[in-house]
């Protein structure tokens, strides 16, 4: 049986000591594991099982540990570690990294799950470990490691495509010159969401067709000075408009971040479409879809996001076509 290690002396000045040392070390770790995916693989760096996974637990299992020095907090105390963490990591990373507001969006609840695990392990086994000190070392070793081996593991290319639909009191004919483009969307049209009203992903403004058929280009116009092409590739008269994605240039894409352009090595927008379909009465179902790959080493978590964050924005789309072929 293991001879657990003498507590330190109850000293509470002692304790905040250790908390505010644990807090720093975590925190500078955090920080030059940071700049050292920066520096050394500036595209998809902070899309790794490391940085993603492997870095919160130990940073929060860490701090739990430390903050900790008579084993005798609850359980609940160490789950609480990763969400004081991340009430600080959150602000730092858009204010003085310049992160996007979506990539910490999408990042938070990851870094949140993997510092409970971090912290819930620690909690499990503390009272079993010999030499403390050793214990740390080893946490904070890990995700340098972690660092050596992730370029070895290829990631795996995923495919998902996003689809909603709404019944338009309206005839296809009359839906179709929209579909074509809308030059003059107003601010308040379409539908409230959480992704463009709350967290701030742009809005369209307006959309033109130029030229007619395949192979014709529609050009798209969002808030935050967005712009981007839809090359025709499907051309069915009143029943399906399809295109390819072509973005020219990322500016503006300020909103997000380097690491979620449409374009990047892991995440790209491909193909989308609108569908109608003739119901009884005069009345159309319509529906858009959006086809994207990711290329990380949690695609399925990924894909939530996508989801959620396109979904938001067909669903906005949907009712601004409803919207104005209705009053027409």
């Amino acid at each position: 049986m293991l001879q657990e290690l003498p507590v330190p002396e109850r000293s509470q000045r002692h304790v905040y000591l250790r908390i505010f040392a644990a807090i720093g070390a975590a925190l500078a770790l955090c920080l030059g594991v940071y700049l050292l995916l920066e520096l050394t693989r500036p595209a998809t760096g902070l899309i790794g099982i490391g940085f993603l996974i492997i870095l919160p637990a130990v940073v929060c299992a860490f701090v739990a540990y430390v903050a900790d020095p008579w084993r005798e907090r609850s359980l609940a105390a160490y789950l609480l570690v990763p969400l004081w963490i991340l009430g600080v990591a959150m602000p730092f990373s858009i204010i003085f990294l310049m992160e996007g507001t979506i990539c910490v969006v999408i990042l938070s609840p990851l870094w949140l799950l993997s510092g409970m695990a971090g912290t819930a392990a620690t909690y499990s086994i503390r009272h079993r470990i010999r030499d403390g000190r050793k214990y740390c070392i080893t946490l904070l070793a890990l995700p340098l490691i972690a660092l050596q081996i992730e370029p070895m593991i290829p990631l795996q290319v995923q495919q998902y495509t996003v689809k909603r639909e709404t019944v338009v009191n309206a005839a296809p004919e009359k839906i179709w010159p929209l579909l074509e483009g809308i030059p003059d969307v107003q601010p308040g049209e379409g539908q409230w969401n959480v992704s463009q009203d709350i967290i701030g992903v742009p809005r369209p403004v307006g959309a033109q067709l130029v030229g007619k058929g395949l192979g014709a280009n529609r050009h798209a116009k969002w808030t935050l000075g967005i712009n981007f092409r839809e090359t025709i590739t499907e051309w069915d008269l009143g029943r399906r408009i399809g295109w390819n994605f072509v973005f020219d240039t990322t500016e503006n894409w300020e909103f997000t971040d380097r690491h979620l352009m449409p374009d990047s090595a892991y995440y790209r927008v491909t193909r989308g479409g609108y569908t109608l379909q003739p119901l009884p009465g005069d009345k159309t179902r319509l529906i858009i879809d959006t086809t994207y790959w990711v290329r990380t080493p949690v695609n399925a978590y990924s894909a939530l996001w996508g989801e959620f964050f396109l979904g938001d924005l067909e669903e906005n789309l949907l009712t601004l076509f409803k919207e104005r072929a209705e009053q027409n």
